[in-house]
């Protein structure tokens, strides 16, 4: 049982360094998604 729980907080741990690691990235995917939809009247 101890394994599992090591195991799922190194997975925990990888996904928050990826997370971090390309949150700006993110952001900036998110805000054109936003734009383009705002263009076409989508959900805006």
């Amino acid at each position: 049982m101890v394994e599992y729980a090591l195991i799922l907080a190194l997975i925990a741990l990888i996904v928050i360094i990826a997370l971090i690691a390309t949150g700006g990235q993110l952001i900036n995917v998110y805000s054109n998604i936003t734009a383009t939809m705002c263009n076409y009247h989508v959900g805006c």
